[in-house]
């Protein structure tokens, strides 16, 4: 809808986990590693938390990418909230055992392992994958654990990755699960994004849907971004998206801190402060108003980024996703940039937050 107005060839911030837009600051592609280490090297139990939309599943779409391959099997349980019969039922099915194993833990045990070791033998990957881990029953974590002694003297048979959020990493730490603790081979967690990696995840997605991130966003509504979303990555993927749609709307190009001040709003999300423009204090003694003399309102501080040392630009981005080296966004060439002034987010985010210089326009 706004795709045209906004110069876009798509739109930048829908909510489906699309590899192309992949993000990786340092944390994330350490997490990224661990799932494509956990499955190439059959280490055994992965685990990943993160808070809800800090992108675990767009991360395990990617490591699962090379496995696609036909012969190799991955089963991922995105709802694991049953009961053990239906976990049975549920590993049956996707692995292509046997009716009675789906009724029998005994039968699907045997057939299970048989089938592990034969796959093993022709060197293909078989391996489980459970999504919202924090929500797995006991019995469940318990079914999980026995999985995980499945072996051979030298490597185990069946990977298996968890992904949850934060309460997963407090279930480990029940004493009565110790057991499984210990066979964690791997672990990461995600965290949310800071306000740097935020303006570049921002111009990121914009320069991948053909956009250029001057035109869609001012420096004040990146930070207004950042505080909305709290660098949650599907958090900002919605005041982004809503706030294009208001600007659409209103016809405003590019979108300012007003508009994300009201997207904030209307979702009830964190709003930034802002100073009040001049003469803002008096406008507030309307006609017949009640309210206090001018010199009673009180006027919100001003917002100043403090003054850090220059930051390092992000290392590239895996190939195989299709994803654009921060340091590659540049703005046009037919639009050259004043000397005194970044034309872009990128060359804002290369330079001192004491020196920032991204179009002063709320």
């Amino acid at each position: 809808m706004y795709e045209p107005f906004f110069g876009l060839r798509e739109r930048p911030f829908d909510l489906t986990p699309n590899p192309r837009y992949l993000f990786l600051t340092n944390r994330y592609r350490e997490a990224l590693g661990n799932l494509v280490y956990g499955l190439a090297g059959r280490k055994g139990l992965t685990v990943l938390t993160g808070e809800a939309g800090t992108g675990k599943t767009t991360l395990l779409t990617v490591a699962l990418a090379q496995w696609r391959e036909a012969g190799h099997l991955v089963a991922t349980l995105r709802n694991p909230t049953m009961d053990r019969l239906e976990f049975l039922q549920f590993l049956a099915q996707e692995f292509g055992l046997s009716e009675a194993a789906a009724q029998s833990k005994t039968v699907m045990l045997k057939e299970f392992e048989a089938l592990l070791r034969q796959r093993h033998a022709a060197g293909l990957l078989t391996a489980l994958v459970i999504d919202e881990a924090h929500s797995l029953p006991t019995e469940l974590l318990e079914e999980i654990r026995l999985l995980a002694n499945i072996e051979t003297p030298d490597t185990k048979l069946l990977p298996l990755i968890l992904l949850g959020q934060p309460e997963l990493a407090d279930r480990l730490n029940d004493p009565s699960l110790r057991q499984l603790k210990q066979r964690v081979a791997l672990r990461c967690s995600l965290v949310p994004l800071d306000l740097r990696e935020t303006a570049a995840y921002l111009a990121k997605r914009i320069q991948l849907a053909g956009g250029d991130s001057l035109n869609l966003f001012t420096r004040e509504a990146v930070t207004a971004i950042h505080h909305g979303s709290g660098g949650i990555p599907r958090l900002i993927n919605v005041i982004s998206d809503n706030a294009l749609v208001n600007g659409f709307a209103a016809g405003v190009r590019p979108v300012g801190q007003d508009i994300i001040r009201d997207v904030c709003l209307d979702f009830d999300l964190p709003v930034l402060s802002a100073t009040l423009p001049p003469g803002a204090a008096g406008a507030a003694q309307a006609v017949g108003s009640t309210a206090p003399p001018a010199a009673a309102v009180a006027v919100a501080p001003a917002v100043v980024a403090p003054a850090v040392a220059p930051p390092v630009a992000p290392p590239g981005i895996l190939s195989d996703a299709r994803v654009v080296p921060i340091g590659a966004i540049a703005a046009p060439a037919s639009e050259p940039e004043p000397e005194s002034e970044a034309r872009s987010w990128i060359r804002w985010l290369l330079r001192p937050l004491s020196f920032l210089t991204f179009r002063d326009r709320a």
